[in-house]
C-alpha cells in the first residue's frame, strides 16, 4: 500500500483503515488485517490479498502483479483466491491419488479424510514455481485447487455435477464448495439416505451456470454457506424453483457445513 503512496487513516495493532481504492469517500472503508495479510472493502464486500490488490490498483493480471511485487523487498507466494487462470501460465505435472502426508493431514484437519477417494492430489507449476495440493475437477475441465495455503482455480471456472448412478434422479443436493460436499459425504450414511445427485457451485457466482442443471430436478436440497451471500442465493433459488429445502438450520451456528463437521 505504501508503495502506491497509500497510507491508513487510522490503525491499531491488528488493523488499519484506508480510503476505498475505486471511489471517493469521507469515511475510510477498506480494512487491512495485519495478521491475515488481507484487506476487506466494507462498501463492496470484496476481499483482497497482496496480489489481488495490486491487480485492482494496476488493473492488471496475476503475472503482471507478481512482477510488480517481486520488485519490492519481499517475494509473495501464490496463496491467494483466484477465480480463473487470468493471465498467469500454469502447467499440470501430474494428478494422482492423495498420498502426500501434508495433504492427508490437511484433509484430516477438515474432517474429511475418509473421502479422499473423491478427490485427487495435483502437482503443478505456476510461473516456474512448483506446488502441490488437493484437486477437484469441474464440468469444464477446470481444477479447483486447495491446500492449507492456496485456494485457486486452474483453467475455466464452472460448476461440478456428480451423478449418482446412470438414471435421472429426482433430487439434487447443492453445495457452495467441494469441502462441504465432502463433509456431506462423510455424514451421508448416518444422516441422509437418498438417491440424489450432487451439484457443487465452486463459487456462488456460478449460480447461472447451474440453472440448466437445477431445473431438471423435482427436489433441490441446499447446503449453502451461512453468510449474506449464501442466504441471497438460497432466496434466488427458492424464487426460481419449486420444492426447495434449505438445510442451513443444521449448522446455524457455523459458517458452513464443513465448519459444523469440524466442530
Amino acid at each position: 500500500m505504501e508503495s502506491y503512496g497509500l497510507f491508513p487513516v487510522k490503525e491499531n495493532k491488528r488493523t488499519a483503515f484506508y480510503f476505498a481504492l475505486d471511489r471517493q469517500e469521507k469515511t475510510a472503508s477498506l480494512s487491512v488485517d495485519f495478521i491475515k495479510n488481507t484487506a476487506f472493502d466494507f462498501g463492496t464486500g470484496k476481499i483482497y490479498d497482496v496480489i489481488s490488490i495490486v491487480q485492482a490498483i494496476n488493473k492488471c493480471n496475476v503475472s503482471t502483479a507478481l512482477e510488480y511485487l517481486n520488485k519490492l523487498d519481499f517475494s509473495p507466494t501464490i496463496d491467494n483466491v483466484v477465480e480463473t487462470n487470468d493471465g498467469f501460465t500454469y502447467n499440470v505435472l501430474k494428478t494422482i491419488d492423495v498420498e502426500h502426508p501434508a495433504l492427508l493431514e490437511y484433509l484430516k484437519s477438515r474432517g474429511v479424510l475418509n473421502c479422499k477417494s473423491l478427490i485427487k492430489e495435483i502437482h503443478y507449476k505456476i510461473e516456474d514455481k512448483y506446488y502441490f495440493a488437493i484437486a477437484f475437477f469441474n464440468n469444464s475441465g477446470g481444477i479447483e485447487v486447495r491446500n492449507k495455503y492456496s485456494k485457486i482455480c486452474l483453467g475455466p471456472k464452472d460448476v461440478t455435477l456428480i451423478k449418482k448412478g446412470n438414471q435421472q434422479n429426482n433430487e439434487i443436493v447443492v453445495f457452495e464448495g467441494f469441502f462441504d460436499y465432502l463433509s456431506y459425504k462423510t455424514i451421508e450414511d448416518d444422516k441422509f439416505s437418498s438417491d440424489a445427485d450432487y451439484l457443487v457451485f465452486n463459487s456462488t457466482s456460478m449460480l447461472l451456470a447451474g440453472d440448466k442443471i437445477l431445473k431438471k430436478y423435482k427436489k433441490i436440497s441446499l447446503f449453502l454457506d451461512n453468510d449474506k451471500t449464501g442466504k441471497t442465493v438460497v432466496e434466488q433459488i427458492r424464487n426460481s424453483y419449486k420444492n426447495v429445502e434449505d438445510f442451513s438450520w443444521m449448522y446455524q451456528h457455523d459458517k458452513d457445513l464443513n465448519q459444523w463437521l469440524i466442530r
